[in-house]
């Protein structure tokens, strides 16, 4: 079965600035694939560019194995297949949900374009307001209603860009997943474009980490969170400690003993990333003896998991398998989850999670 999406090579420029650089992107059928990356990393235009919406200037689209675009060729928007659906929504105001739903249903009688838009409003739990107008409805109603319109066609790609930003966060995270089981009912290709990373994380079958106009990295959300190709990427999902130190024998000093530095050259210079979940902390103060010493400098509850602060107490005497750098800074975060509030100034002892823990090269100062 051939791929339903395949961007190669493709680079674009606004005026003298480069903004895509070589892209290679490609999604099977009923894949959905997340373009996620920070403002200004190219992919709001890597979707206009298959929308459409702006011509390709070098490299070449394919949607369901037909070329739409390349340096000379382009198919514009209403013969791609395409369904689009950006944040504002864009819904006609003097239409009703039904006919905002049915106007892009092109070659139809007027009856089997009713019934299409009435079966595509039951789908997203919208039929009870098909002859309501988008000022009556709310922001997470609206979004359905332009999801519906979108689909209706039944597109072979969907193209979203931050289409659930705009909504506050409760009502975000559940039209998100409604939109996620809507698009996965229909086995729609779908390309979205966040700068979110837990939508990216939820939403997703792959993910293709951009920066700068270049993807760093696909791979399976976690593939991206347990195996990040970088510093950029790993610090793009979580918070992090981060310590400096040297490979030395194949193996970095950490306060809580070594880790491998992988294929990293010795006496590098590398940074040392553990996300606070890695840390397991033990409230009994290290009875069995494992872990290292720490200070408990505040614990807050954040709602599905607690964050816990941490001060390293060096046990005397206890080994790192090297010396550390004299300016290890000792503040260290730890993610548990649910409710977990030691009190302040307790004493613990903590553990770490080699797998959650990563090696880079150092970078230079910014």
């Amino acid at each position: 079965m051939s791929d339903a999406l395949v961007l190669h090579g493709i680079s674009h420029a606004y005026d003298a600035s480069l903004v895509v650089r070589d892209l290679a992107l490609s999604a099977e059928p009923g894949e959905l694939v997340c373009l996620v990356g920070p403002s200004g990393c190219g992919k709001t235009t890597s979707l206009r560019l298959v929308a459409g919406l702006e011509r390709v200037q070098q490299g070449s689209i394919e949607i369901a194995g037909r070329r739409v675009a390349d340096a000379r060729l382009h198919v514009p928007p209403e013969e791609r297949s395409v369904g689009l659906m950006f944040q504002d929504f864009a819904l006609f105001p003097h239409l009703s949900v039904l006919d905002n739903v049915a106007f892009g249903l092109r070659g139809q009688s007027a009856s089997n374009r009713a019934g299409t838009a009435q079966a595509m409003l039951q789908q997203v739990g919208m039929a009870d307001f098909a002859e309501a107008f988008p000022h009556m409805l709310s922001g997470g109603q609206q979004q359905r209603v332009a999801l519906a319109r979108a689909l209706a066609p039944q597109p072979k790609i969907m193209l979203l860009d931050e289409p659930f930003s705009g909504l506050d966060t409760r009502l975000r995270q559940r039209v998100r997943d409604d939109a996620l089981h809507v698009l996965k009912q229909t086995g729609t290709t779908t390309l979205l474009v966040t700068h979110d990373p837990e939508e990216a994380m939820f939403m997703a079958d792959r993910i293709a980490m951009m920066d700068r106009g270049r993807i760093v990295q696909i791979g399976t959300p976690s593939e991206i969170y347990g195996q990040p190709a970088s510093r950029f990427v790993a610090e793009f999902f979580s918070d992090l400690n981060a310590i400096a130190g040297v490979v030395r024998g194949g193996r970095v000093a950490t306060p809580f003993g070594p880790v491998s530095a992988g294929d990293l050259p010795e006496a590098a210079q590398v940074e040392v990333l553990i996300r606070p979940e890695a840390l397991r902390i033990d409230l009994n103060g290290g009875v069995d003896g494992r872990g290292i010493a720490a200070r408990v400098v505040a614990a807050r509850l954040l709602g599905r998991s607690s964050l816990v602060h941490l001060c390293l107490n060096l046990d005397p005497g206890h080994s790192h398998a090297g010396p550390l750098a004299e300016n290890q800074h000792e503040h260290w975060h730890a993610r548990v989850p649910g409710r977990f509030l030691p009190p302040e100034e307790s004493l613990v002892r903590v553990e770490l999670d080699t797998t959650q823990s990563f090696v880079f090269p150092a970078e230079a100062p910014k």
